[in-house]
């Protein structure tokens, strides 16, 4: 929950963003010629990982990701750039938002392809969810991106199966 004065236990959004970036190689490719979304997706959720454990300062476990849209395919020998950044932090789960650029190095052309929200829990050295730090809000956009995760989360409980139910 967003908070007006800083405190040792909050944390600005800024202080966790990651930004990876790595060059596609042959061992991505699909059988297109072009980069397996599987790959795309891994890359996604080790982005938004180390911006959650950069936040929490513990370990984390994903827990959902949100639809993710292809929108462009990623060229092999492309250089693919993922920055995340939270929009959410609840008690023990954190959502990121992960934007993915895919640039021809050879041009210098960018084109994005993706954008994913994942959710993340962080966990303690036994493997229980442990507290995190509330997120300080300093942009109006932070806050609408903070409300719009929100109800992300609220749309996700309400979806959620009920505990040792069977699929």
């Amino acid at each position: 929950m967003p908070v007006a004065d800083p405190t040792p236990e909050a944390k600005h959004i800024r202080d966790s963003i990651v930004t990876l970036s790595q060059m596609m190689r042959l061992e991505h490719a699909n059988l297109h010629g072009n980069v397996h979304g599987g790959i795309v997706m891994k890359l996604v959720d080790e982005a938004g990982a180390l911006t959650c454990m950069r936040h929490a300062q513990h370990p984390v476990v994903t827990v959902a990701m949100d639809n993710m849209s292809f929108r462009h395919p990623i060229q092999i020998g492309d250089l693919v750039t993922l920055t995340s950044r939270l929009t959410f932090v609840g008690r023990t789960s954190m959502e990121v938002r992960v934007e993915v650029e895919a640039e021809n190095p050879f041009t210098g052309n960018r084109v994005h392809t993706n954008t994913a929200h994942l959710v993340y829990v962080a966990l303690d050295t036994a493997g229980r969810p442990v507290p995190v730090p509330v997120l300080i809000l300093e942009t109006p956009e932070e806050q609408r991106e903070f409300a719009e995760a929100e109800a992300r989360q609220d749309e996700r409980r309400a979806h959620r199966p009920a505990a040792g139910a069977k699929d």
